[in-house]
């Protein structure tokens, strides 16, 4: 028969010695802390669970997800070991109170900063509208569409229910701040179908003193004044009225900023035809254009063309002055 006190002697290690190592090891739990944690036992509206505390933590129903819960057994099992998040201190009985939402609110929001750094599309459904725009959710977050930025003829008050591809705007969780944009989404969407040098018939739905903003298939782009024609224009409204049907050439496309730039004098067969016979622009407008496109393709494989070589039709297109980039980019975000 085994001695008790020879084999307490033999391991060198005491009852005391172990409640010293208890001591030792509790009571290191502060807010803000991420630990493991077994479920110890599920209660109606709450669930305790073993963080290795003298005792038992408590995890109240409303702190188990990001998402509504029922009933705690949506989200725990009994013997279930997974991370809690340390709300609060002790209260008055010693107890430690947890949360699961707060770990899945800050992995949401790291990734959705990570989807706005990949500039990525993403789809939801819309749960609710007010009178500002909708609501949807993104990794269980809460985000809005401002109702300037929603793309639909839809109602606004008939979306709830509908998925929508959606970029980000805004994402800012010091402040809460979560805006994205489904009139973004569309307009990427329908410019990736479009190329340089292509042709395209469109509406003139704006026009601002340093050039006409055309719709083409439901985004819009710039018809800059200095290409609308090789002669001078003083203004735009003295070529175009706002609903006029044209003929245009794409020159640029700049799906990350959103913007489409737009050409008409790279369509003339002769300086000035825009202004003086606008129906000759566009009856040669496919082939200026291919004339236009076999210039980017010789500059792509390295050909020099001589500038005395170019003719009027072929001058490259003129460049955005910088003071009016600005105004051309919050025009097309209007």
């Amino acid at each position: 028969m085994v001695n008790q006190k020879q084999l307490v002697k033999d391991i060198g290690f005491t009852h005391e010695d172990f409640a010293a190592l208890l001591d030792k090891y509790d009571y290191h739990f502060s807010p803000g802390d991420i630990v493991p944690g077994t479920v110890f036992s599920i209660e109606p509206r709450g669930a305790l669970i073993d963080i290795g505390a003298k005792t038992a933590a408590y995890i109240p129903i409303q702190e188990m997800s990001i998402n509504r819960v029922d009933a705690p057994e949506e989200v725990l099992q009994s013997n279930e070991t997974r991370e809690f998040f340390i709300l609060t201190d002790e209260n008055e009985d010693g107890q430690l109170t947890l949360s699961i939402r707060r770990i899945e609110y800050m992995r949401a929001w790291e990734r959705v900063r990570q989807l706005q750094t990949e500039d990525a599309t993403v789809r939801s459904q819309v749960f609710a509208t007010n009178r500002g725009g909708a609501l949807v959710r993104i990794e269980g977050l809460r985000g809005f569409i401002p109702g300037s930025h929603i793309s639909t003829r839809t109602a606004k008050e008939d979306l709830v229910g509908q998925e929508l591809p959606l970029k980000f705007l805004e994402v800012d969780e010091d402040r809460n701040r979560l805006v994205l944009s489904h009139r973004r989404a569309l307009v990427e969407r329908k410019m990736n179908r479009l190329e340089v040098g292509e042709v395209v018939i469109g509406t003139v739905r704006g026009i601002k003193p340093y050039g006409a903003f055309i719709d083409i298939g439901g985004v819009s782009g710039l018809l800059h004044i200095s290409e609308i024609s090789h002669d001078h224009i003083d203004t735009p409204h003295s070529v175009f009225n706002v609903n006029d049907e044209v003929k245009v050439m794409i020159i640029d496309l700049d799906a990350e900023r959103g913007r489409i730039s737009l050409s008409t004098k790279q369509l003339e067969p002769e300086p000035g035809d825009m202004v003086k016979n606008r129906d000759l622009v566009y009856d040669k407008a496919e082939e200026m254009a291919a004339k236009f496109r076999e210039q980017m393709m010789a500059k792509q494989q390295g050909v020099t063309v001589q500038p005395e070589a170019l003719s009027a039709e072929e001058e490259p297109p003129a460049a955005v002055a910088p003071e009016e980039e600005e105004a051309i980019v919050s025009a097309v975000e209007e």
